[in-house]
């Protein structure tokens, strides 16, 4: 009698990680300067002309909401957070920085128990 094989489990694959390309890569890196010039207006056009370009990355998303955080609007800047967090699926980073700005703009509304929440969920996808 022999016992019955236990089938083996398939190999996990490797987490999933979201990447700028090389042209929402660029236009990142000029929207940055424009926001760190307080010329949010610009910064935010520029990071929507790199959406048009890869419209599912979250890191986008997370870069827009983080404008409109700096521009004080932390209604949007979450909004952008949960849709980032919807796009970030297979990406515990890409989910850990969603939180992040989630709880960045709870706080700045003056929801601290809510923030601490989305901090803890942020860090047990990706501690710092």
């Amino acid at each position: 009698m022999s016992t019955p094989s236990v089938p083996e489990q398939p190999p996990r694959p490797p987490p999933k990680q979201f990447r700028l390309g090389p042209a929402t890569n660029a236009l990142v890196a000029q929207a940055h300067t424009q926001a760190h010039g307080g010329n949010y207006a610009p910064a935010a056009a520029t990071i929507e002309r790199a959406m048009r370009i890869e419209p599912e990355n979250p890191l986008l998303w997370i870069e827009l909401g983080q404008i409109r955080m700096s521009e004080g609007n932390a209604a949007q800047g979450d909004g952008m957070g949960h849709k980032a967090l919807a796009l970030a699926t297979g990406d515990p980073q890409a989910q850990a920085s969603a939180w992040r700005l989630i709880a960045e703009s709870l706080r700045a509304r003056g929801r601290n128990q809510e923030a601490a929440d989305a901090d803890k969920r942020a860090g047990a996808l990706a501690p710092r």
